[in-house]
């Protein structure tokens, strides 16, 4: 199979991925960045360890995001337990070296990896550890992106700070982040970097969506003043901007809510079907899904850098063409935005 790389411009078909800075740094990222959290498991959790995307299923995924132009895959340590790094190393290790090179791998550490006391966390000796244990799992001998994947309130910020400054000087790593984090303790981080001359955040990670908007009002207000990038992950609200639920109705098999409902439950409510049938109708009028609208309501946000997408399936990229492909004016995205805004 020809992929991306192989081809010249003019043989590509239909609009691809651009690509952007990542922040105020040289590095650019495609405008979609593929989330491989379900590789061999969903997201971090042990009890779900061995479901999820298998590694064809996985390499499917790949193939058809690197068709797309999308170039930066987003992975964890403790995705799977390992798996999801696992999956994409296999994938790389049987890729021309000019697709292994145009591959952006960020990966983060922070959850549990073993039942050890010092096997979870943001401590020098743990994230100094899961670096290690990433590069083998993912075949490569540097991480283009690390992120701290949640704060960790019994370790000081200067000591996962300087753990983290110490990888990009060792070369195991290019730019680090932090993922599900507030403005105040982003602002201590890089404080802290800029009075001991460290390598700093050059980006963002957290939860964002027409549902989840919450960022709003301090830490994208933060990232914008400090230049910071922003990739939000749950783009579609766990699949409630996808149309999949319906409020009388039983969960779908196989959904997030039948498998990882805490982040979500509190939508379930008249208030935001009602809104969703709203969204719904504007889809219709664009000549877009849901998922379309949703993710192309991202990609024209002026402080969103890369949205996370998570496809299940090949199929699933249908949407983010659908983004690619729409126009939103100021007007309408604003419009978008206020049909949650009671939320």
């Amino acid at each position: 199979m020809l992929h991306l790389f192989d081809l010249p411009l003019r043989a590509r078909c239909g609009p691809l991925v651009k690509y952007v800075n990542l922040g105020q740094t040289g590095l650019k990222v495609s405008e979609f960045g593929l989330g491989c959290g379900n590789f061999g498991g969903i997201g971090s959790s042990p009890e779900l360890y061995g479901h999820g995307e298998t590694q064809a299923e996985a390499f499917a995924i790949m193939d058809t995001a690197v068709d797309m132009g999308i170039t930066f895959f987003d992975t964890a340590d403790a995705y799977g337990g390992g798996r999801s790094e696992e999956a994409i190393g296999a994938w790389l290790a049987q890729k021309s070296p000019q697709i292994r090179d145009q591959i952006l791998i960020s990966s983060k550490a922070f959850n549990p990896v073993g039942s050890g006391p010092n096997d979870h966390g943001l401590s020098r000796r743990h994230l100094m550890r899961q670096v290690e244990a990433s590069l083998v799992r993912l075949g490569v001998d540097h991480l283009d992106m690390y992120l701290m994947h949640e704060p960790d309130p019994s370790t000081p910020i200067e000591e996962t700070v300087r753990a983290m400054h110490d990888m990009v000087t060792q070369g195991k790593v290019r730019y680090i982040g932090a993922s599900n984090m507030s403005a105040w303790l982003l602002m201590k981080a890089l404080w802290t970097s800029d009075r001991l001359g460290l390598h700093r955040f050059a980006w963002v990670q957290n939860s964002y969506s027409l549902l989840d908007t919450s960022d709003d009002a301090e830490v994208i207000p933060a990232c914008r003043d400090q230049q910071l990038g922003y990739t939000p992950f749950s783009p579609l609200a766990g699949g409630f901007l996808t149309g999949k639920y319906q409020l009388g109705d039983d969960y779908p098999a196989g959904s997030r809510m039948t498998m990882r409902p805490e982040p979500y439950v509190g939508w379930w409510n008249e208030t935001t079907f009602a809104a969703l049938d709203e969204f719904s109708q504007s889809a219709q009028q664009h000549g877009v899904s849901m998922a379309g609208l949703a993710l192309g309501w991202l990609r024209h946000h002026p402080d969103v850098t890369a949205p996370i997408v998570g496809p299940r399936r090949p199929e699933h990229f249908a949407p983010i063409q659908e983004a690619l492909e729409l126009t939103l004016s100021d007007e309408e995205h604003l419009r978008l935005s206020s049909l949650f805004s009671g939320i």
